[in-house]
């Protein structure tokens, strides 16, 4: 078993899957309400809109750009699969296109880095960055969205 196969990944619902579909496929796409009233992001992806109560949505492509909101470098590591990774980080992205939008993850030096790639000395909140898609797991059956900083 690599190291990878150890790390955590995401447990693919119903909801999420469509997000999971999408990132394999190299598309960052947020759910959003379909109904022609309301029409609002949401995430995490739900069946029913909260703020106009309906079910039908609708996944919309975003720019996969955004900026560093939040970051931590856990010190120890939290779980024993990533102690060979560590220092790494862990962010918090709010979306360029949807700042009411914020998803977790990675910043990483290149789509398929390891976690400790980047030196946590480089982070910055506020910083930009931009979406890598990274295939992962022992088939590489899900698709992690990471993060790049933009020079």
């Amino acid at each position: 078993m690599s190291l990878s196969d150890a790390l955590l990944l995401p447990v693919v619902d119903e909801d999420g899957a469509p997000f999971w579909e999408y990132a394999a496929r190299g598309e960052l796409r947020v759910q959003a309400c379909a109904s022609p009233a309301c029409g609002k992001l949401r995430f995490p992806p739900r069946p029913c809109c909260p703020h106009c109560g309906s079910f039908a949505s609708e996944w919309r492509p975003m720019s996969g750009r955004g900026r560093l909101w939040s970051y931590v470098v856990p010190h120890p590591p939290l779980l024993p699969a990533y102690t060979e990774q560590a220092p790494y980080n862990a962010v918090v992205v709010e979306l360029a296109d949807a700042p009411q939008i914020r998803l977790a993850g990675n910043v990483v030096a290149s789509r398929d880095a390891p976690l400790n790639s980047v030196d946590p000395a480089r982070l910055r909140i506020g910083a930009p960055v931009r979406a890598a898609f990274c295939p992962a797991g022992p088939d590489g059956g899900v698709t992690l969205v990471r993060w790049l900083l933009e020079r």
